[in-house]
């Protein structure tokens, strides 16, 4: 059996021999990030790929991610060692995102504007393009967030109900859930959030804050807007994975702080800095599980697959669908 030096010596040479571009999100294992020419979130990195001189590109995320650059730049090849999926965006699909939109209608909502977070598939992408709405990620969701009050209809917030909660109480909006809330209580509401939630930022609870203010009074707590609105109005910092990065890595390495994000890139930023005054803000392993699939073996195979003509975990899109997915994306990225 090949030993992981091993495997990394060939996946080079294939990544040099096919010409290709390794990108790899934050989440991802630590053995897959040193191989990665870049990392970063979901976004930063279908920019870099989609605009790269490279017509291969090798991506190791969850498949949303794939399909992002697929979607912005339609004639490059994209691969992954493995067609993960992000369990939040499983809970929305074409199929009910027409029932959400039929339930909103029953209720009355005649216009609205759809605001889809980027954790969600092409065909998502798409008919909330068709719909005249738009793409965020957690960067840049204050912005979209603001240009969506300026159309004067309800928000309808999809996938992730905690960031969509979390907006509209940044902006002192009333916010209902769909199919959690009354009819009469989506009807008053500004901003409408689907029922969908990310299994690792749900771990994470206002105990977990007290737990750690108790032990460190000095204590800074930095979280993602995942996580549930009580957690985040606790918090000192709330923002994207790069911008909890680039909160962390600001201070003395003798401040205390306790991170509300993915283990993997907890682990990393422990490591950069010093180790005894960075936590996890959680008592449970908070592993993104669908991140943490891709091996170094599953790498290797994909690339000499593809190396000898036996391409597997393509990432195809119908033409239709790529346009407004591409359409949503070009919007999002020309309002942030």
């Amino acid at each position: 059996m090949p030993t992981d030096n091993d495997l990394k010596t060939s996946i080079l040479e294939l990544l040099r021999d096919l010409d290709a571009l390794l990108v790899a999100h934050f989440y991802q294992k630590d053995e897959i990030v040193e191989l990665a020419h870049y990392t970063g979130d979901s976004l930063e990195l279908a920019k870099i790929a989609s605009q790269s001189d490279k017509n291969l590109i090798v991506f190791c995320g969850v498949h949303f991610m794939g399909e992002s650059v697929k979607a912005l730049a339609f004639n490059k090849q994209v691969i992954m060692p493995k067609l993960s999926c992000c369990s939040m965006a499983r809970m929305i699909d074409s199929h009910y995102y027409d029932r959400s939109v039929h339930l909103l209608k029953e209720y009355g909502v005649k216009e609205f504007y759809p605001i889809t977070y980027i954790n969600s598939n092409a065909e998502v992408k798409a008919k909330v393009a068709k719909d005249g709405g738009v793409v965020c990620t957690s960067r840049n969701a204050s912005k979209i967030f603001n240009h969506a009050l300026k159309q004067n209809k309800k928000i309808f917030f999809l996938p992730d109900k905690c960031l969509g909660e979390n907006l509209a109480l940044e902006n002192g909006l009333k916010s209902a859930i769909l199919g959690v809330n009354s009819k009469e209580e989506i009807k008053n509401a500004d901003v409408v959030c689907y029922n969908g939630f990310c299994s690792v930022h749900q771990l994470f609870k206002l105990e977990d804050i007290e737990f750690y203010r108790q032990k460190y009074p000095d204590i800074l707590i930095a979280v993602h807007p995942e996580c549930e609105p009580s957690v985040v109005q606790n918090a000192d910092f709330s923002g994207s994975t790069s911008q909890i990065i680039e909160f962390v890595e600001k201070l003395s390495p003798h401040q205390k702080v306790a991170i509300g994000t993915e283990s993997n890139l907890v682990n990393r930023l422990k490591a950069k800095r010093n180790h005894q005054n960075t936590f996890i803000l959680s008592s449970t392993l908070a592993l993104c599980p669908t991140m943490n699939e891709t091996t170094l073996k599953d790498l290797f195979e994909v690339l000499k697959a593809y190396k000898n003509h036996r391409t597997f975990n393509a990432i195809e899109l119908k033409d239709e669908v790529a346009r407004l997915a591409k359409l949503a994306l070009t919007k999002m990225m020309e309002l942030s």
